[in-house]
């Protein structure tokens, strides 16, 4: 018998589901091979579930000027330890490992960026998004230098507010419903995907 994904309640079948939230779900499990616990966590608020992944996608799968994919996973990889959200550092830690081709640095962000094999650009980033997860928040005059220096743009800079401030709501969702990860994220970037 397996563990619960969530303490409130999910659906018994994908196909008793709105269709374009049933057809969302199909699309990501024919792409990873099965559906995230969040995606059913999230259907039983077909309203929620929509805003959720729209502002999820607005963020994630937009181009930035200069962020990469890799750049916005650690962000989330980073914010998400800190508020001990085990689902979002397993998952998107799997995506750090696949953006960036290195199997060791989601662990390695996860446990304390600030002693990471990371560059200059790689820890500004990440302490400007601890600081806007963890404290104020707010962009000052210093804060917009130092992130200028190492190459963001102000644009650059409201998406790492924005995804930080996405997932710290992604987060407290998560640990409220008590969401395991799904075990697949932990082998995914570390174990070759089988065809």
């Amino acid at each position: 018998m397996s563990a619960p994904i969530s303490r409130f309640p999910i659906p018994e079948s994908i196909h008793d589901l709105p269709d374009d939230i049933r057809d969302t779900m199909l699309a990501v499990q024919e792409k990873a091979g099965f559906v995230p616990n969040v995606f059913l966590m999230l259907a039983h608020r077909p309203a929620e579930f929509r805003a959720f992944f729209a502002y999820h996608d607005a963020l994630m799968e937009r181009e930035s000027d200069t962020l990469t994919k890799a750049e916005k996973e650690m962000i989330v990889v980073a914010t998400s330890a800190r508020n001990r959200c085990l689902y979002c550092v397993v998952a998107h830690g799997a995506l750090v490992r696949i953006y960036s081709k290195d199997p060791l640095l989601a662990d390695q962000v996860a446990v304390n960026h600030r002693t990471a094999p990371i560059s200059e650009r790689h820890r500004v980033m990440l302490d400007f998004a601890l600081y806007c997860g963890l404290e104020v928040g707010e962009l000052t005059d210093e804060w917009e230098a130092r992130l200028k220096t190492v190459g963001f743009t102000h644009d650059d800079i409201w998406d790492i507010g924005a995804i930080t401030a996405f997932f710290g709501l992604s987060n407290r969702l998560v640990t409220l419903t008590g969401t395991p990860p799904n075990e697949e994220f932990y082998l995914m970037g570390r174990v070759p995907r089988e065809k």
